[in-house]
């Protein structure tokens, strides 16, 4: 998913000297039929239909669009194409594209009309006639809300802008919440975050713990007390906006392979007020036929009551590892104690993850939580565990690491998944 050909879309971009700037943690990333995400207009969004949400379909389309799709589809790419780029003139986003120039001008001109482009002014040139007028995404048309649930002990929400940078933040303490309380403080803390905006909303994205649809019903989230919330509805019908809801691992690994450096064989751990895993194989997002992908806090681990023993909670991994678990086995600990907690914890995060990696001979784990708790002992651990249970031919090059997006993971994966939804970028 990294290379292009050089007769491709970089080909193109090193040829008219198109770089991509590091303030938006980017690389152009492949274009026209090699990295357009699955289309999807603002109206699409709003009735989009199960074959366009199936589980498994990649975020960036490989095949050519059918005629009757190829407005949409042009649309997204040109969208796609500034978004990742510098300023672009309309001749080189039709060299870029592979598109003509009047459809890239007819194009240009309607995302003008509708406030997604701006013309910046001419670009200096040394060329005879007259200079090209460059382009941009109008970065400033919208922000978004986003939404974090994942936290043990409070609800974290920001305004973002469309390159993912927070503006501002809110947040609102959980108090051991369930239920119906605890969506009265996502509706609290969403009023709350749309009156600090100061520019056209384009949606509220939320990443939930739990088991999510496509179509935003969290189907069960234990630790909230949830079941068959059909939580993207209720959100809707409070703001009147466009609401995208995901679990919030799956949404967090959206803001990784977005805005970080990742690969696209990717599995990512968020360890909060549960644990759970957001998946990428071959740059398309894994959700399970029954939406319950990267529920691995469910699983028992270890052998501890032996190999015929009956599910149990109390053998599961989130007994060792979650954010409330791990804190209390360590207080009162010495340091010698507090290695040994979180190497278990570590050990047992291993046990579970090593049939992944070696199923789907993954290139990367990727580690989202308290740095002071994942990193060092448990994360040394969970590599060790993984490459004792695994061929070592195969995994003897996988990396683990902790995420790049910091605390700020879910936030950003959710104003991901707004864009995904509504403008059909990432």
């Amino acid at each position: 998913m990294r290379a292009l050909s050089a007769s491709g879309p970089e080909g193109a971009r090193s040829q008219l000297g198109i770089t991509c700037p590091n303030r938006r943690n980017s690389r152009l990333h492949q274009i026209s039929s090699y990295a357009l995400l699955t289309t999807m207009t603002r109206t699409d969004a709003m009735t989009r239909s199960a074959d366009n949400a199936a589980p498994g379909r990649s975020l960036r389309q490989h095949a050519k669009a059918l005629p009757e799709h190829a407005r949409s589809t042009n649309r997204t790419l040109l969208l796609q194409t500034l978004y990742r780029s510098e300023p672009i003139s309309r001749a080189d986003l039709a060299r870029v594209t592979g598109l003509t120039k009047a459809t890239v001008s007819d194009l240009i001109g309607s995302l003008l009309g509708d406030g997604l482009v701006r013309e910046l002014g001419q670009r200096e040139s040394v060329r005879p006639g007259k200079p090209a007028v460059l382009l941009d995404i109008k970065r400033d048309a919208y922000v978004i809300i986003g939404i974090d649930l994942s936290e043990h002990d409070r609800f974290r929400g920001a305004v973002l802008d469309l390159d993912g940078r927070v503006l501002h933040e809110s947040a609102i303490p959980l108090d051991g919440a369930t239920g119906e309380d605890a969506l009265s403080r996502v509706l609290a803390l969403t009023d709350a975050l749309l009156a600090l905006t100061t520019a056209p909303v384009l949606g509220i994205g939320i990443g939930t713990p739990g088991v999510v649809t496509l179509d935003g019903v969290v189907r069960t989230a234990p630790n909230l007390g949830w079941s068959e919330l059909a939580l993207r509805d209720r959100v809707a019908a409070h703001t009147g906006r466009a609401v995208s809801v995901g679990n919030d691992a799956n949404v967090a690994v959206l803001a990784e392979h977005n805005y970080g450096d990742s690969g696209s064989d990717l599995m990512l751990i968020t360890v909060g007020h549960g644990i759970g895993a957001g998946l990428l194989v071959a740059g398309a997002p894994v959700h399970g036929s029954r939406f319950a992908a990267g529920e691995i806090g469910q699983v028992m681990v270890g052998t501890d009551l032996g190999l015929d023993a009956p599910y149990t909670r109390e053998q599961v991994l989130e007994h060792w590892l979650t954010v409330p678990a791990l804190t209390a086995a360590l207080a009162g600990t010495d340091d010698a104690g507090r290695r040994a907690v979180l190497r278990e914890a570590g050990q047992r995060l291993g046990v579970a993850l090593a049939p992944v990696v070696g199923a789907l001979n993954l290139a990367e784990v990727v580690l989202a939580g308290p740095e002071d708790l994942l990193a060092g002992p448990l994360a040394d651990a969970v590599l060790e565990t993984i490459r004792h249970r695994t061929m070592p031919d195969s995994h003897d090059e996988l990396m683990l690491r902790m995420t790049s997006q910091g605390a700020d993971i879910v936030l950003r994966g959710a104003a991901a998944l707004v864009l995904h939804t509504e403008l059909g970028l990432t």
